[in-house]
């Protein structure tokens, strides 16, 4: 118990000093009266409703359901599968059955939106670890680097992708970008394997998730990140390939990684890096935004396909991206409710409130996007003056 407290604290520390850090980076100026009135509004839906924000049943069931599809999907390819036909079809299922673990059960939890019980929270959040990636450096590169930072340049680091893309105006230009909009998505499939099994490492010893400084996990954390990795190298590759070639095996995991970068990849971009989303700059002399936070997570941010049950309940609500940078501590299960409330509020205080009709809307815009970025010239709607 002590040992948690201890680290707990630790953690807390260290979370204020980067926190100290983002302060000397990005401010938000103005009013934020529309975030009062929004929190109130959705405060009363519940309250009138009777609806729970957390410790949905529909959570716990869903929960059982990814599991249950995780588990049969892979012991089916593993342990049944002797033929390519049987295996491509399975591997695939693999992974996007990762996709939906990542995308419901560790994103809720670590945004701490399953319960109010924080040790289901937390077992929920190191879901993620089983299926290879880092809850510890996830919590820092998600929910604090890009919740608190979305869509500004050098700070979110959810939209820096080095020197192979250019996602905003303020990004230095290549003459490769000029080709973005055909060559990335290929590139995409790419970003589970570079994630787990090298990224995750490079952020730990380097201390830094892109210019943000982190610190590196101690005792429990730093033991819940390799046992991750080695539970998880033990079922992609330790126990397949004492039972299949290893050529088969790499080539399987291959498939099912490029299925899960291709679907992380795509539902994330279609959010913030698209035609309608703001890509605002800091002010020189102020170091402010000139919105404030609640303005700017709902400009920076697209909904898409909101109307489709079946793509909400694989992508944990994320279709509903405006719905949870405004309340990320609410499980995702009530996104599309209380999506009226919040579009509502937007009216009324004249904040954009930009939506994608469908799943392939989104894409044709995201597309669109990269070859504006494709070009030298490009400029974005919402940045800021630079001085």
């Amino acid at each position: 118990m002590a040992q948690d407290q201890t680290a707990r604290k630790r953690v807390a520390q260290s979370e204020m000093a980067l926190t100290t850090e983002a302060s000397r980076r990005a401010k938000f100026g103005g009013d934020d009266g529309f975030l009062r009135e929004v929190r109130g509004r959705v405060a009363e839906y519940f309250k009138n409703t009777g609806r729970r924000q957390r410790d949905c049943p529909q959570m716990y069931l869903k929960t059982a359901l990814i599991l249950t599809w995780l588990a049969v999907a892979y012991v089916l390819l593993v342990f049944v599968a002797q033929t390519w036909w049987q295996a491509l079809p399975l591997a695939i299922g693999l992974g996007l059955a990762i996709g939906a673990i990542g995308f419901n059960l560790q994103h809720d939890g670590a945004h701490h939106a399953v319960s109010r019980y924080e040790w289901i929270n937390r077992l929920m959040a190191r879901s993620l670890d089983l299926v290879g990636g880092s809850s510890y450096l996830w919590h820092w590169k998600h929910n604090v680097s890009h919740h608190t930072y979305v869509n500004i340049t050098g700070q979110d680091v959810h939209i820096d992708l080095g020197l192979l893309a250019r996602l905003t105006p303020h990004q230095r230009w290549l003459k490769i970008h000029r080709w973005q909009h055909f060559y990335l998505w290929a590139l995409y499939g790419f970003l589970a394997i570079h994630w787990l099994l090298y990224s995750d490492f490079h952020d730990l010893i380097v201390g830094r998730i892109g210019g943000h400084r982190v610190p590196r996990p101690q005792g429990r954390d730093l033991a819940t990140f390799l046992c991750g990795k080695l539970v998880f190298c033990t079922l992609a590759f330790g126990i397949p390939m004492l039972l299949h070639p290893v050529w088969v095996v790499l080539l399987l995991y291959v498939v099912a990684s490029i299925v899960l970068g291709v679907v992380m990849a795509v539902v994330f971009q279609l959010a913030h890096t698209v035609e309608h989303a703001a890509f605002p700059l800091p002010r020189q002399d102020t170091g402010c935004i000139e919105n404030s936070w609640a303005v700017h997570q709902v400009e920076t941010t697209v909904d898409f396909s909101r109307g489709s049950r079946v793509l909400s309940w694989f992508l944990g609500g994320l279709n509903f991206q405006i719905e949870h940078h405004l309340f990320p501590r609410i499980c995702h299960v009530n996104y599309a409710a209380i999506s009226k409330v919040v579009e509502a509020t937007c009216k009324e205080f004249g904040v954009k409130y930009a939506e994608h009709k469908s799943f392939w809307a989104g894409v044709a815009s995201h597309f669109r996007w990269l070859r504006r970025m494709g070009r030298p010239d490009a400029g974005a709607r919402g940045s800021a003056a630079a001085g």
